[in-house]
């Protein structure tokens, strides 16, 4: 029998610290830093540490993704330890550091309670009920898609103006009737929890507090604002349009037939009011699209619905597919809702797709129907029509409207069928 291998010496220790610094450590956490021939971390993280930490310190430089394959290089063989605020693990530098430092036992992680689990304690608060939000580094409007009658929220603050900037959000969205409370320096001496406040009542002449804070939300929607649920399928309204829009019951049934999953990517073509993407994105935080629109005005208005709906990270690319298309990374799915009459798209999105990418194309015209019903005979899948009626009044009766069917046509690429053949 062969002996054991001994564990890898890790090469990067990251520690987390918070607002308690050098007294909220343990013995481990102290000992990896005492130890420690380079210490990185913020400004503020190095300042907490004591003399006794005599490795040379390095402050992160902005941006700080970019800069950790090149600092780590620089200092390799040498002892290094990475300061992080709380967790490194949770919103922390410990996800760039294990993606770059890649191989098991290279990266020992020593966390810290999170400003998460020190509001949750505070406020008496179940982290399970709880939906985290992050506004580190991004836009306040990716808030909007947590937003749901009663849910609790707790939002990482990027500095001293998000409180602020979360109230504005809130009176924006119908949520002005939301308590708000602000919890600073969690865990060290100069914690502080500000009173209970609504969004509408936040002062907005009120000075900036401490930049180290999280913001505590408990949803109360307006009677009168817009409900959006968490399934797809919002109601039109939702989005600013001009006509060019998947109705919200086609639009239901197309995202369930695309199936996003987290993580994946979609490419909705002929985006219009950007509702396929958008509503892709708002399934789950770590869903990616990007949508393609040739006509300006449009694309900015795709803008403007992602941020309203809460996924400003929604990419719109300007411009017409399928010459566009090479410069995209490749997708798990493609929807088509609009130029399926352009020489060479339908074929192009079939051929970017990987084993096991769906593809949904929805027509109302006879051309494209033709295209949709000659890429069902060489693909296989799926080939239906959607036909909805509305009632409507018919003098001092009611009666049914219909509106234009739709054709459909969803696919999923498979290894073992070659192009052409008829499954």
């Amino acid at each position: 029998m062969n002996p054991a291998r001994p564990a890898p010496t890790a090469a990067v220790t990251v520690v987390g610290i918070g607002a308690d610094g050098w007294d909220g450590l343990t013995d481990a956490s102290r000992a990896a830093l005492s130890e420690a021939e380079v210490l990185i971390g913020g400004p503020r993280q190095l300042d907490l540490l004591p003399p006794r930490c005599a490795g040379e310190r390095i402050a992160w430089p902005s941006p700080l993704r970019p800069a950790v394959p090149g600092l780590l290089a620089a200092h390799a063989g040498r002892r290094i330890a990475v300061l992080a605020s709380g967790d490194p693990m949770f919103y922390g530098i410990g996800r760039a550091l294990a993606e770059e430092v890649g191989e098991a036992g290279a990266l020992r992680v020593m966390p810290h309670p999170s400003s998460v689990s020190y509001a949750a304690a505070r406020l008496g608060w179940p982290l399970e009920d709880v939906e985290v939000v992050t506004l580190v580094g991004r836009p306040a409007a990716r808030l909007a898609a947590a937003l749901h009658d009663g849910r609790r929220i707790l939002v990482l603050s990027a500095g001293a103006d998000t409180p602020g900037e979360v109230a504005a959000l809130l009176r924006d969205r119908g949520f002005g009737a939301s308590p708000i409370r602000v919890l600073e320096q969690l865990g060290g001496a100069q914690e502080r929890t500000n009173a209970e406040a609504t969004a509408d009542d936040w002062p907005d002449a009120q000075p900036p507090g401490d930049p180290l804070n999280i913001v505590a939300v408990t949803c109360r929607r307006a009677p009168d604002a817009l409900r959006l649920g968490a399934v797809p399928g919002l109601p039109d309204d939702a989005f600013e349009h001009d006509g060019q829009l998947t109705k919200r019951h086609v639009r239901a049934v197309t995202l369930g037939t695309l199936g996003p999953a987290p993580g994946e990517l979609l490419w909705d073509i002929g985006g219009g009011s950007g509702s396929i993407a958008i509503e892709w994105m708002r399934t789950h935080p770590s869903c990616r699209a990007v949508t393609v629109e040739r006509d300006p005005v449009r694309a900015a208005r795709i803008t403007r619905n992602a941020d309203r709906l809460g996924v400003p990270g929604l990419r719109v690319v300007t411009g017409a597919a399928p010459a566009v298309l090479a410069e995209l990374p490749p997708p798990d799915a493609v929807f088509i809702g609009g130029g399926l009459t352009t020489p060479g798209l339908l074929d192009a999105c079939w051929e970017a797709l990987p084993a096991g990418g769906r593809l949904v194309a929805n027509t109302v015209t006879l051309e494209s129907e033709a295209l949709l019903a000659d890429a069902h005979r060489r693909h296989g899948g799926e080939l239906v029509r959607l036909a909805v009626a509305h009632a409507v009044p018919v003098g001092g009766f009611t009666g049914w409207r219909q509106a234009m069917p739709v054709t459909q046509w969803a696919a999923q690429k498979t290894l073992d069928t070659p192009s052409g053949a008829n499954r």
